[in-house]
């Protein structure tokens, strides 16, 4: 399948990769950061601290407070007057419900205060809810009735997802793609200036033996570096990987090959570092924004949804999402892997259309 001459470059080129130890670690480094900070995102909120104000002292009163503090929503705080101000003032507290001395069901009279300041808190239509929710069973209680209607959610997909879990494919496709155009492109525009290339230009080496060793070189780090973050992944932090090994393998490798090729096609156009750092942030930033690597595509606007599908990165996020979280094989055929085809077959033709053996050893 594969020379004797392209595993021996691949073999050269793959001890010059793993000599760049703090490249290496820096790329492991990055993910890594990224999962910590994301890591308990998704899980329960805080409970919003709210103070409770008793002027009335009576049963009713006290029923609410009680209702209101079985609520997770809220860590109740009981208090005077001064000391509740002072609390809100200071940023302690999210809002003080006041219960005025007048607080009488028989009577017509439950009117709520709810004292804050509505420009600093973004959380005010749920407070408003959540109390009147609580206001809405203490009436049910005293009238002795059953609410009428109820909701219960289904999860049609029958298992528990959590945000770390959509996290962790996008993480592994944005990883590839650095690695990939780093080890093709910056690797290439380094190469031509220590003289390697034109040295190797030289020699019985065909192109395609060097485009084939780096591809097989790379391909190698690229699946030893997302191999620890998935298993990190697996093992530790308990992600739910419902598809197969070997499909998700098989979409990083195909991953890793579009941008290799996007690689190639960038450390042929660039010929310096200089040149080649904002022709592949101009290409990479935007995608780690609209691609959906720490949220879904359908959060951004309407008009740059049907744009941010398409990306590269978006395509190859989605179907390494699509065989993690849904279950999908490779051989699953949908718009995703129909578009990883499609830029496959348009980073190879701009690769190989700008890869030009003699131009670029020179």
């Amino acid at each position: 399948m594969f020379t004797e001459s392209q595993i021996h470059l691949a073999m050269v080129f793959l001890k010059m990769f793993l000599r760049d130890i703090q490249s290496m670690l820096f790329n492991l480094f990055f993910p890594m950061a990224f999962i910590g900070v994301f890591l308990f995102t998704g899980g329960d909120p805080d409970p919003i601290k709210v103070g409770v104000l008793d002027k009335a002292q009576n049963q009713l009163s006290r029923s609410f407070t009680s209702l209101l503090d079985q609520d997770n929503t809220f860590d109740v705080v009981e208090g005077l007057e001064t000391d509740l101000s002072a609390q809100l003032i200071d940023g302690e507290l999210i809002a003080i419900v006041e219960i005025p001395e007048k607080f009488d069901y028989e009577n017509q009279l439950g009117k709520l205060n709810l004292i804050l300041d509505a420009s600093q808190v973004r959380q005010l239509d749920g407070i408003k809810d959540s109390i009147e929710k609580t206001l809405l069973s203490i009436e049910r209680e005293l009238r002795g009735n059953e609410a009428m209607f109820s909701l219960e959610i289904v999860d049609m997909k029958a298992r528990p997802q959590r945000y770390i879990d959509f996290l962790i494919p996008g993480l592994l496709a944005f990883m590839l793609m650095n690695l990939s155009i780093a080890g093709s492109g910056f690797n290439l525009v380094e190469y031509r200036r220590r003289g390697i290339l034109k040295r190797l230009f030289v020699t019985p080496i065909m192109p395609k033996d060097f485009i084939i060793s780096i591809v097989l070189a790379r391909l190698v780090i690229v699946l030893i570096q997302l191999s620890v973050v998935l298993w990190f992944a697996l093992l530790v932090l308990d992600i739910q990987l419902t598809g197969g090994l070997v499909s998700l393998y098989g979409m990083i490798m195909l991953g890793s090959l579009v941008f290799l090729c996007f690689g190639f096609c960038f450390g042929s156009v660039a010929k310096t570092q200089e040149a080649i750092r904002p022709l592949v942030t101009s290409f990479t930033f935007p995608q780690l924004i609209l691609s959906g690597v720490f949220f879904p595509i359908s959060s951004l606007p309407e008009i740059i949804q049907p744009i941010a599908e398409f990306l590269p990165l978006s395509v190859i996020a989605s179907s390494l999402r699509g065989i993690a979280n849904d279950g999908l094989s490779l051989l699953s055929f949908d718009l995703n892997l129909l578009g990883v085809v499609v830029w496959l077959i348009v980073s190879f033709f701009l690769a190989t259309r700008y890869f030009v053996w003699r131009d670029v050893a020179g």
